[in-house]
């Protein structure tokens, strides 16, 4: 009896470490029988259903939407969910062109209160959005309805987004908010510089964001850090067609929060209407701060407004010019920064008359202008910055002419 129990054991344990891998590596595809998903048909409920099932597992899921396009309405995932969850996107998902049956919130696809999620595949998110953008007047009404966002992320924690492309979206790209320790890496926006309000990937209150290897060209932003973002780090982004790399705008809205610990580095921007700065509302309804936010290594090829802290930023003409700004601004730099520019002010640091910036450093500066609207100088007003290895013209010269203002 003790010899036959010897023997039984060992295949017992082996049984139980196969069934437990195959619980962890089954992968749920969306084209399979028991979800019926089909190339160039709607696989929404599809989704849905792989969704459900992946988030009920107490093993870890993938949920695979294989090669090919599908059509798809639009949800939110919803969290949480018993174990890490893979969404692979191999193929394409479009959104509906006309923004017909699409949910009647601003989002597309959306992940909410999901925690060791990986969004993988080198698939892509297609929004779609060419007749959203002929459509859109929010330049000049407010009331305007917002557009559909494509990929949203709320309260989402631990996870990683790799190697997939937002294409086309019909508003921002990606909106993360009151997420913590996301990695994106390799990821890629795709759209026009004529489509509008489409920031690439818009932060805002979260904490531990890295951004890795990413491609961006869109029409606004690339990256827009809002207010309540902390420890954000951007390595290796290309940014262009679009706006720059902007921290803000803030000071808009009574609730905000403070921004710190941003970290922007090794960066390119290519033919953006600006390069990396930092805008704030004058007429802010609420003091607040940002702080801590360093530029470093960035390469300018064609840009305008190279480096901005612009404390007047008032697009549509929507605020009281007169009073400044609230928030304050201090321990900020701007380190071996160099390429060409489009505009003749290549350093406009145009801070608060109420709350003057701090502590700013300009070092080893070294951008050339291709126009011919006069020589290259530089603007400051309401702040002292240290200068270490920056030619005269960069270095705060006064008297220069007023730049041309910033597009929003």
């Amino acid at each position: 009896m003790g010899l036959k129990l010897k023997n039984v054991l060992p295949m017992f344990v082996f049984l139980l470490l196969a069934s437990t891998a195959k619980a962890q590596s089954a992968a749920l595809d969306v084209t399979s029988a028991k979800y019926g998903g089909k190339p160039d048909s709607d696989i929404t409920q599809a989704l849905e259903k792989a969704w459900t099932d992946a988030c009920a597992s107490t093993a870890p899921s993938k949920i695979v939407v294989p090669k090919g396009t599908f059509k798809f309405v639009g949800t939110t995932f919803k969290g949480p969910c018993k174990a890490a969850i893979e969404f692979q996107l191999q193929g394409t998902l479009q959104a509906p062109a006309d923004g017909s049956q699409l949910p009647k919130d601003d989002t597309w696809i959306g992940f909410d209160h999901v925690d060791g999620l990986t969004l993988s595949g080198g698939g892509t998110f297609d929004g779609q959005g060419a007749l959203s953008w002929k459509n859109n007047d929010c330049n000049k009404n407010r009331q305007c309805k917002s557009k559909h966002i494509n990929l949203r992320f709320h309260f989402l924690t631990n996870s990683k987004i790799l190697d997939v492309t937002s294409k086309d979206s019909k508003n921002f790209h990606v909106n993360l908010l009151k997420c913590e320790k996301v990695e994106i890496n390799g990821f890629t926006v795709s759209a026009p510089k004529e489509s509008m309000n489409t920031d690439g990937i818009h932060i805002g209150r979260s904490t531990g964001i890295d951004i890795i290897d990413t491609t961006i060209g869109t029409g606004d932003d690339c990256i827009s850090i809002g207010d309540g973002t902390k420890d954000l780090t951007v390595t290796n982004v290309t940014c262009g067609p679009g706006h720059g790399i902007a921290i803000g705008s803030l000071g808009r809205y009574p609730e905000e929060e403070p921004v710190s610990g941003i970290n922007i580095k090794k960066c390119t921007l290519t033919n953006t209407t600006n390069g990396v700065r930092i805008k704030t509302w004058p007429a802010s309804p609420k003091d607040g701060t940002a702080s801590d936010i360093h530029f470093e290594d960035i390469t300018m090829v064609n840009v305008g407004n190279p480096i901005l802290i612009d404390q007047e930023y008032c697009p549509w003409n929507e605020c009281k010019k007169g009073a400044p700004s609230k928030i304050k601004i201090s321990n900020v730099s701007f380190k071996n920064i160099k390429g060409t520019c489009t505009d003749p002010v290549a350093v406009k640091l145009a801070c608060s008359p109420g709350l003057p910036c701090e502590n700013v450093e300009l070092s080893d500066i070294d951008l050339k202008y291709t126009g011919d609207k006069g020589p290259i100088t530089s603007v400051c007003s309401n702040v002292k910055p240290t200068i270490n290895r920056v030619a005269q013209p960069l270095a705060c010269a006064t008297g220069a002419a007023p730049a041309a203002a910033p597009a929003a």
